[in-house]
């Protein structure tokens, strides 16, 4: 008979193999669950929700073609994310002017060509009217101001903007003279480099700047007050990372932010823009007159003011509307319209022949005197230039993300209420079926045979319908003015060593699209 120690032995060893066994099967079990059953959890959730959007689909309307996306990534894979909208073209090639690619698991409708982005926009304004508000425009915007919100917001912010620029001038005489006035200090700027090479980014933005600095302060800057320059400069710099592939993963994939060093500049640029602005505005507060507005700040105040005496319930005229609002302007009065001059005055260096015409002209109808707003219609040639580099330039190839306002049976096709939109621009201004050609800078697109200027139809760069850029009177006005005084005043040409054929056309892209790193001679003309 065995001994009490040898079958104690025994019974513990057999519990340690049996636990042991438990823990394999265990183990097994939680392998089997993290990886098999999980994944086949997720593709069947995954097969159930294609197989009822397929369904839906079916029952409501054939949905726009588009390939194959993958799940999780979607159609990632087949964009170039730093040129999406080069893809975008390319794809409408083989799925037509609608189609629709999924960034992530974000199903979006891409319009291609001049007839689908007008009847879209245009001819069913209201169904394609909102505005998506992705993970960064949120953050810059939170829903406030014009360009970024929606609904009651957006109407009535619109609307008292629009009411209230064109009280101070915005597109009328009041403007023309701000712009003539600040015409001149930006030749001074010009003049200071004496003909030698430099790029013209931040004199173009500052004097671009100014103009709609005095329309919604009051007063402009010198481009010697770092607060003003800082201010601009970080607007610039969110615009540009605002619009990089980065920023586009982020939209995408929210849960990146924290990883993000663009997301961090965005953010404290914003920061550091929305302290001084609130500044400005507290200045012009202490100062306020209701009997003598001297620009958009002030008109927001009084009517704010109002709104408070009067206890008005749910009021839009709030410190966050008015920041967003008074930044909104800033940004878009500045970098679209300092942007696209910049793009003139390098399309002048790189085809010298044209700026010969233009120069020619200028000299002929106008002589050594200002140019103002009036000798537009005097001049065919040089404003058939200035739109055909607004064509050429491309500046919002995407325009802003849109998103239909209720379920749409549109050219044959269903699209679902709260889908994202991309009217695509660039395949408008350029669309080979409204252009002869589409892909050159061709003043002669907007001249009739008598040398005449035309109007296009297809010329669209402000976009069109309820989100056209509330701007544009006061853009073509600066354009007119700024482009006809320098191109005056200077010949511009490329450096020493440098040819036209250096100067890259495809740009760098952001939120807009600006022009290669470049610098021109600016010099003065006898």
């Amino acid at each position: 008979m065995r001994s009490l120690p040898y079958i104690a032995a025994i019974n513990v060893s057999a519990s340690v193999q049996k636990l042991r066994e438990k823990m394999a099967v265990f183990e097994s079990l939680l392998q089997f669950f993290s990886t098999g059953t999980v994944l086949g959890a997720l593709l069947l959730i995954l097969l159930l929700y294609l197989l009822s959007s397929g369904s839906r689909s079916q029952k409501e309307g054939k949905e726009p073609p588009g390939p194959k996306p993958l799940p999780l990534l979607g159609n990632l894979l087949t964009l170039d994310l730093k040129r999406p909208f080069d893809t975008f073209c390319e794809l409408s090639k083989t799925y037509g002017n609608i189609f629709q690619v999924f960034l992530g698991p974000r199903k979006t409708v891409i319009l291609v060509g001049y007839k689908t982005v007008k009847e879209a926009l245009v001819n069913n304004a209201e169904e394609f009217g909102d505005r998506y508000i992705g993970p960064s425009f949120r953050i810059l915007n939170d829903e406030h101001g014009i360009v970024f919100s929606n609904g009651e917001n957006w109407k009535e912010m619109r609307r008292f903007a629009l009411s209230n620029l064109r009280d101070f001038g915005m597109g009328k005489r009041g403007s023309e003279d701000k712009i003539i006035e600040e015409i001149q200090y930006l030749k001074g700027e010009f003049d200071k480099f004496e003909g030698k090479a430099f790029d013209t980014t931040q004199p173009v933005n500052y004097a671009v700047s100014n103009i709609i600095s005095s329309i919604v302060y009051g007063s402009r800057f010198e481009y010697t007050d770092p607060r003003f320059t800082e201010m601009v400069d970080r607007a610039n710099e969110n615009v540009r990372v605002g619009g990089s592939a980065t920023m586009m993963l982020y939209n995408i994939f929210p849960w990146l932010g924290p990883l993000l060093s663009c997301k961090r500049i965005v953010l404290r640029n914003i920061l550091k823009n929305k302290a001084e602005i609130m500044k400005l505005i507290n200045e012009l507060l202490e100062t306020l007159n209701p009997q003598d507005r001297r620009g958009f700040v002030d008109s927001f105040l009084i009517r704010k003011q109002s709104d408070e005496q009067s206890c008005k319930k749910d009021s839009y005229f709030h410190q966050e509307n008015l920041f967003v609002t008074v930044a909104n302007l800033f940004v878009a009065g500045t970098d679209t319209t300092g942007t696209t001059l910049r793009w003139g005055l390098m399309l002048m260096a790189k085809y010298p022949q044209i700026q010969d015409r233009v120069q020619e002209e200028i000299d002929r109808v106008i002589g050594g005197r200002q140019p103002v707003v009036e000798d537009r219609k005097k001049l065919p040639y040089t404003d058939a230039v200035i739109h055909e580099t607004q064509r050429l330039a491309n500046i919002v190839p995407m325009s802003l993300p849109h998103l239909t306002t209720c379920d749409i049976h549109f050219n044959g096709y269903f699209i679902k209420k709260g889908t994202t939109v991309i009217p695509l621009l660039m395949s408008v201004l350029k669309d080979p079926n409204e252009w002869e050609k589409p892909n050159s800078f061709y003043p002669e697109h907007f001249l009739d045979e008598k040398g005449q200027f035309v109007k296009r139809d297809a010329f669209m760069p402000f976009s069109a319908g309820r989100r056209v850029c509330l701007g544009e009177s006061l853009a073509r006005m600066e354009l007119f003015l700024f482009f006809t005084s320098l191109l005056q005043s200077y010949r511009f040409t490329t450096p020493p060593g440098v040819s036209g054929e250096d100067l890259d056309l495809k740009g760098v892209v952001g939120i807009t699209l600006n022009p290669s790193p470049h610098k021109l001679c600016a010099i003065r003309r006898s």
